[in-house]
């Protein structure tokens, strides 16, 4: 019997993490599915989970193809969906459909340098192809993240982040200064511009608030990146995931099936709405 794309799977919560509390709480979920695992996905994919009696949400896999064990989504409580994901426990059962989108093109970065600059929940999407390249770290050259929040209790995956200065270069950054803070305050663009990262043999790959990604982009053409070296991703609103219902359009791509990810040699020639 053929699957009904928009049927979810089933799959139960294993691990809740709380990454950041207060006003914009974001939490980790690990999740598994109930029956055989044939979801087969790329870096930069996303899936759409379902909270059943609720609605369902797109949501970045924030973690590694090369990770078999369970499926990986940081989520920020903002809606009605997400919302009630913050209020379930492991054990819950929620839905899982996809995956959906392009993917970062990584097989074609073999060899290159790799830089990662994030921003508060971007770094989610970020994550996946980050410790994928991790996990395949001879196939690649020099592998850095430049990753920043609104202050130190707002940066997601901190105890990961402990583990992976110990292996990469990673430069942190908080908007505004805290007593007891020792790298970098300023905004992402600013760290990016002060790291001075080099655009030879490199492809950096950018993800967080739509204004942080347009002043990277712009530091990032200072330094001399060109724009076929540059990639991010867009996250309109996406509602069916298939390209039939048109909510997540950019001119005549969708971006549930063109995008998310897009260079932005790719990106700049599309009309200006997202």
């Amino acid at each position: 019997m053929v699957h009904n794309d928009y049927i979810p799977k089933l799959a139960h919560i294993l691990e809740i993490k709380e990454e950041v509390g207060g006003a914009r709480p974001i939490k980790t979920f690990r999740t598994q599915f109930q029956n055989k695992n044939d979801f087969s996905f790329r870096c930069g994919q996303c899936a759409m989970l379902s909270v059943f009696g609720k609605g369902e949400s797109m949501i970045s896999i924030s973690s590694s193809p090369l990770v078999k064990d369970y499926l990986q989504f940081s989520i920020l409580k903002m809606g009605r969906v997400t919302s009630a994901l913050h209020e379930m426990q492991p054990g819950d059962i929620i839905g899982i459909r996809g995956p959906y989108g392009n993917g970062f093109p990584i097989k074609d970065w073999k060899g290159k340098n790799l830089i990662f600059i994030g921003g508060g929940i971007g770094l989610a999407p970020i994550w996946s192809v980050l410790n994928t390249a991790l996990g395949k770290k001879e196939e690649y050259g020099d592998l850095t993240l430049i990753y920043g929040a609104r202050t130190s209790k707002d940066l997601v995956f901190r105890e990961e982040l402990e583990e992976i200065k110990k292996k990469i270069a990673v430069h942190l950054s908080i908007d505004v200064e805290e007593s007891d803070w020792n790298e970098f305050v300023g905004f992402v663009p600013q760290n990016v511009t002060d790291k001075k990262p080099s655009p030879n043999n490199a492809i950096t790959i950018t993800c967080g608030p739509p204004i942080m990604i347009k002043f990277v982009i712009k530091a990032l053409e200072d330094l001399g990146f060109k724009d076929e070296q540059i990639y991010t991703t867009v996250e309109n609103k996406m509602k069916c995931g298939i390209g039939k219902c048109g909510r997540c359009n950019i001119g005549s791509h969708y971006v549930c099936k063109d995008g998310p990810v897009y260079s932005w040699a790719e990106l700049k020639k599309l009309p200006q709405e997202y």
